[in-house]
């Protein structure tokens, strides 16, 4: 898409607000790169107790796009030899203050609800400050074994907080340029991603009124793309037949038309269909998002089409395929852990990769919160949220969220 446009709810382009603000740093961006990759979700679900003769992990993994590894034999044996190395590629980092804070280590007591935060960055310069594309928070429940997985739109209009480590004021804008803006560090040249993360969960628990996350987790779409051709593609099903602003049928970029606004030459198509898509090829059909493309419901629909994309790749990293087959289960693993930057808080994602073994990406029910475009005249300030939306984060601090959903069941994203 053409440089210093952006979308509402509705899709329509809209001009986007000036960069700079009283901060002097980049704003907000609505440049066309991927929204929330999320996970997946079904009807109104049936409690039930599981029983696993197979040792089943990554769970969390799943959500972050990653890989379910199922060990053959029913037997512990090799599990957390595999964990380890998935650990080992995957970078730990404080992304909540914590240690500036003196928080002492904490030793695998996790125990639920939980609530972990997710945001996912597009690769961009080493100096660029960084913006939160997808902003996703997975609730689990107590026993750990059912979840809700909601998305914030990264245009959500917002208070984001004042930060003295990025001397930053404070100021009202939109959410997605909470990370840019907490990531400046005052004498330094490139940014911090993660003191980036720290402001952008405080706006977030702000918006939510979710107290304090218990995990969290910056992913790298780049790595998406390699994790789904490591997979050997993945099949999913496409509701609606779209275009490609941005690709050509043979997956070159398209270019740009003199001037700017817009591209020149052929389209990538996707069909309406199950359809087996290579990496930039599912990475490509969930960025679009503009009705003249086919996506009819503009953002929103895009969200829908990330979530179909998620479990899909999470139901091809649980095939036999995959989990039979070292050397691709290696690469997998790999590209997994260059796409993730992880805090626990004090534990190791292996613990949570323990904790969380219960939780299958059918028992995580995709919540779509609704909202609208906010306009002074015919200018688009960003998004807000629905009475409803405020609804919902009540009933999770209350714990009377299940409730809550059955109540509302247009509130689920149905995703075939």
């Amino acid at each position: 898409m053409s440089e210093g446009m952006g979308a509402g709810r509705s899709g329509r382009r809209t001009a986007r607000p000036e960069r700079g603000r009283s901060y002097g740093g980049p704003g907000p961006a609505d440049d066309g790169r991927v929204g929330d990759l999320t996970g997946a979700g079904r009807p109104i679900r049936e409690k039930r107790r599981r029983k696993s003769a197979v040792p089943l992990w990554a769970r969390l993994c799943a959500i972050f796009g990653a890989v379910l590894v199922v060990l053959s034999g029913g037997t512990l044996v090799g599990l957390e030899t595999v964990l380890a190395r998935f650990e080992g590629a995957v970078t730990e980092q404080d992304l909540f203050g914590d240690q500036a804070a003196g928080a002492a280590e904490k030793k695998s007591d996790i125990k639920g609800p939980l609530n972990i935060l997710l945001v996912g960055i597009d690769p961009r310069k080493p100096e660029t400050p960084p913006l939160a594309d997808s902003i996703m928070v997975l609730h689990v429940n107590e026993t750990l074994d059912d979840a809700y997985l909601f998305s914030m739109p990264r245009d959500l209009l917002v208070d984001i907080p004042r930060f003295s480590k990025a001397d930053f004021p404070g100021d009202r804008t939109k959410l997605n340029a909470a990370m840019s803006y907490g990531s400046r560090v005052p004498g330094e040249k490139l940014p911090s991603a993660a003191q980036g993360f720290e402001l952008l969960s405080m706006t977030v628990s702000k918006v939510t009124g979710i107290k304090r996350f218990d995990a969290g987790a910056i992913i790298n779409f780049g790595g998406f793309l390699k994790i789904v051709d490591a997979m050997g593609g993945v099949t999913m099903y496409i509701d609606q037949n779209v275009k490609s602003e941005h690709r050509r049928p043979d997956g070159t970029h398209r270019t740009l038309k003199p001037g700017g606004g817009g591209y020149l030459g052929p389209q990538a198509t996707y069909k309406k269909g199950t359809r087996h898509l290579e990496g930039w090829q599912a990475l490509d059909y969930v960025r679009q998002r503009y009705p003249e493309n086919g996506v009819t419901d503009g953002d929103y629909g895009r969200q829908r089409h990330q979530q179909q994309f998620v479990r899909a790749m999470a139901d091809q990293a649980l095939s036999k395929d995959v989990v039979t087959n070292p050397i691709k289960l290696d690469k997998v693993i790999r590209a997994a852990g260059e796409s993730l930057i992880f805090s626990g808080r004090g534990n190791k994602l292996i613990d949570f990769g323990f904790a969380l073994r219960n939780l299958r990406s059918n028992s995580i029910q995709m919540i779509k919160l609704p909202g609208g475009g906010v306009y002074n005249g015919d200018k688009y300030q960003g998004e807000q949220f629905q009475p409803i939306a405020q609804e919902f984060f009540d009933a999770l601090q209350a714990g009377t969220v299940d409730s809550f959903v059955i109540n509302n069941p247009k509130l689920l994203n149905k995703v075939k």
